[in-house]
């Protein structure tokens, strides 16, 4: 009796919590139905042409538009394609009004109980998702997904929203719909597709990443077979069929060539022709040709993220992203893995992984291809704090952590992190104006911000060439001799508080030409010159080479850099010096034309003429020459000796307190401009410079974009005389020049020995 006392009491209880459940759910209806969003982009469903971003050499770039896709209506789509999808996403989706009651009950349930997601998304439900809703699995928005289901159904047949579905649903690898994945993974037309391969194909919606024949080949065929049983049980295929498609071998397309990876160019060209032809920009197939060379552009993405990702391996280790329950049953662990890292895509080399064990000398994990690495010594090196006994919780790497792997050029594995450092690299022909590459961050997934364009930094010592150019026209030489020695001043002097500079390496070594002064980059010296050249001077000066005023306050500290540039400015401003004293506007999109092939408009390089320049050729060259010195034994050394030319001018920057990282620099055929800092600006670190983090960068991608092109001679242009090694202007001649400034200026002695032995007895 007492059993069925109790027995009574947990039927009891559980009725009673259904019908709290009901009774919230009613409500929740009651309440969301007013506010579901218009289903009008359903109802006048029409496929539009994208706007499609190549590159000067035809690579495809980026499309943009609602619909990218190939579109085929209803009765043109595979009988054997509709089967193989219903079977496996929605095999009562005739029948239904929208929801699978009992499936919603349980996945419900499930979400109460905390456990993982559950199924129950009929297609009608995953098209209202799609469309209108975001992914995260939570009670609300499963509320909202039911009902706008409800409402599809009411407004659409059967036919038009498997129409819809099987035209928009996302498949991977840039396909949205069937007709476009059957291109992209067979290289057939849907029509011609066989149960097999569409079985293949309807595994994809769950997860384009991990069910992804040509990247994760093994689970994808695990998931394609049991689709095909799917489809026999359900009455679609006969076991011929069957049998036919679990033995037929799927011949997959090979990819004709590697994607590149220019996200934030694409974009900058969408929002340009967005501003010219407006919501047309996503209906009439506009073709855009920008001015970026696809090789050129690749190099420097990889050039960018390496610098980045080198930098990161220095860091502390923050912990893992996520942490996963996995079951112990060996056969549900591969399907728990795949679906954990749907939320962690891989992001290029960085791969995700889930943990399986971990200790302080091995970690094995399993990849979003399902394959298993193992991870030993130097490879545990950037996450040892993680795998220590007392590493805190959220540091700790255990089993169902989800970490970051890349893999060696040898093949050894190692674990990282994504870099919270952010980076931006711009590369443009200084003739022209074309732009060559352009990386506007690490990853755009994870960030739109463009920082080429739209990162206000200081340019730290890489702005000191500007600085030297107005001081050229007071009289300065490369011989003026300038002292290196301490300074300080009052608030009034800087605009807000006493300052007394230092250079980087803390020490003054006194006198110096103004040549020596740039290549060693000593803030005494620049300093010095921006006060003898004449603040109010200079800062109108520095517009010549596309600066703002207002950006660059009539300051001393404007010797250091300390105004406001974005990375596409810098790259201008010293194609003003690698031209030969021509400000030419950047220019990026070359041509654009409709889905007729017709020119819609073209851009033409321009000729440089006399009413483009700001900079007298002398000036130009002068800096030039003291920029090659840069690049040849001062701060940027490395440049020449790598690239092993001579015709390299440049400059490093590092701001104050190390918060941002700059080498600008270029041949006289092509100017690059490399910045790494964080997006919330913080140190760096003590040690790390413009010629340590952002020249490596710079000098990978000249390596490849300078080969074959000839070694550049500088010509010396009117208006200068030879003196020694050095030019100066014709005026400035025979000592009539500044000849120095600041001698007077006392450099500090380090005491000899017997007045330390003096100083030491004060204190016994």
């Amino acid at each position: 009796m007492r059993v069925l006392h109790a027995l009574g009491i947990a039927v009891g209880t559980m009725f009673a919590g259904l019908f709290a459940i009901l009774l919230v759910v009613g409500l929740a209806l009651a309440v969301a139905y007013p506010n579901l969003p218009d289903t009008s982009s359903l109802t006048d469903y029409r496929p539009k042409l994208p706007l499609r971003v190549y590159s000067s050499d035809g690579a495809l770039l980026g499309e943009f538009g609602e619909e990218r896709r190939t579109f085929v209506p209803i009765r043109e789509i595979p009988k054997v394609m509709k089967e193989a999808v219903l079977a496996i996403e929605d095999a009562n989706f005739y029948n239904h009004s929208g929801v699978d009651y009992k499936g919603v009950l349980r996945a419900g349930l499930a979400q109460f109980a905390e456990a993982k997601s559950q199924g129950a998304s009929t297609i009608t439900m995953q098209l209202a998702r799609n469309f209108y809703l975001s992914t995260e699995k939570t009670f609300t928005r499963k509320i909202y997904e039911i009902l706008l289901a409800f409402k599809i159904e009411s407004l659409l047949s059967k036919d038009q929203i498997l129409e819809v579905y099987m035209n928009q649903i996302f498949l991977g690898h840039r396909a949205h719909g069937f007709a476009a994945a059957s291109e992209v993974y067979f290289g057939k037309s849907l029509k011609d597709i066989t149960v097999g391969e569409a079985a293949m194909l309807a595994g994809l919606p769950k997860a384009p990443s991990a069910y992804n024949p040509l990247s994760n080949p093994k689970r994808a065929t695990v998931r394609q077979r049991y689709i095909v049983e799917r489809m026999f049980e359900n009455g679609f295929i006969t076991d011929v069929q069957r049998d036919e498609a679990l033995a037929q071998k799927l011949s997959y397309r090979t990819p004709s060539e590697v994607a590149v990876h220019a996200e934030y160019l694409a974009e900058t060209a969408r929002q340009l022709v967005f501003a010219q032809y407006g919501d047309e920009t996503y209906t009439r197939g506009i073709n855009v040709q920008l001015t970026v060379n696809s090789a050129d552009q690749t190099v420097a993405y990889h050039a960018l993220r390496r610098g980045l990702m080198d930098f990161e391996r220095r860091q502390v280790y923050r912990g893992p992203e996520a942490y996963v329950d996995l079951p112990s049953n060996a056969a549900a662990l591969d399907a728990r893995i795949a679906e954990a890292l749907t939320d962690h895509p891989d992001n290029g080399e960085l791969r995700a992984a889930v943990v399986l064990e971990a200790s302080p000398r091995k970690v094995v994990a399993v990849l979003q291809s399902g394959d298993s690495i193992t991870v030993t010594g130097e490879g545990l090196r950037p996450v040892t704090s993680g795998l220590a006994d007392k590493a805190a919780p959220n540091v700790q790497i255990r089993r169902g952590a989800v970490v970051r792997a890349m893999q060696s050029p040898k093949g050894d594995w190692l674990l990282t992190q994504v870099p919270e450092v952010e980076g931006a690299f711009v590369a443009l022909d200084p003739r022209t104006g074309a732009i060559r590459a352009l990386v506007g961050g690490f990853d755009h997934d994870n960030g739109k911000f463009n920082h080429v364009t739209q990162a206000w930094r200081q340019p730290g010592s890489s702005f000191k060439p500007f600085i030297y150019s107005a001081a050229l026209e007071k009289g300065f030489t490369p011989a003026t001799v300038v002292n290196d020695a301490p300074l300080f001043f009052d608030a009034g002097t800087t605009g807000s508080q006493p300052w007394e500079p230092k250079n980087y390496d803390g020490k003054f070594d006194g006198p110096m030409t103004l040549r020596t002064g740039l290549a060693k980059s000593k803030n005494m010296v620049s300093i010095r010159v921006l006060q003898s050249t004449g603040l109010a001077f200079a800062q109108q000066w520095i517009t010549r080479f596309g600066f703002e005023e207002e950006k660059h306050p009539a300051y001393l500290t404007m010797a250091l850099g300390a105004g406001s540039v974005t990375p596409l400015q810098m790259a201008s401003a010293y194609g003003v010096f690698a031209n030969g004293g021509y400000l030419v506007p950047p220019m990026l999109i070359s041509k654009i034309s409709d889905s007729r092939g017709r020119v819609l408009s073209e851009t033409r390089a321009p000729v440089l003429d006399e009413s483009m320049r700001t900079l007298e050729a002398r000036n130009a060259f002068v800096m030039d020459t003291l920029l090659q010195e840069v690049a040849r034994s001062g701060t940027a050394a490395r440049a020449q000796a790598t690239l092993k030319r001579p015709d390299i001018f440049g400059k490093t920057g590092t701001t104050n307190d190390s918060m941002d990282a700059w080498f600008a620099g270029f041949q006289p055929t092509l100017v690059a401009v490399v910045w790494i800092g964080y997006d919330n600006p913080r140190k760096l670190g003590s040690k790390e410079t413009g010629g340590g983090l952002a020249l490596p960068v710079w000098i990978e991608f000249m390596a490849h974009a300078l080969k074959g092109v000839p070694v550049a001679q500088l010509e010396p242009p009117e208006g200068l005389q030879p003196m020694g090694t050095d030019w100066v202007f014709d005026e400035f001649a025979g000592g009539q020049g500044v000849a120095s400034v600041g001698l007077d200026d006392k450099v500090p002695v380090a005491p000899s020995a017997e007045e330390r032995r003096s100083i030491l007895d004060l204190f016994r």
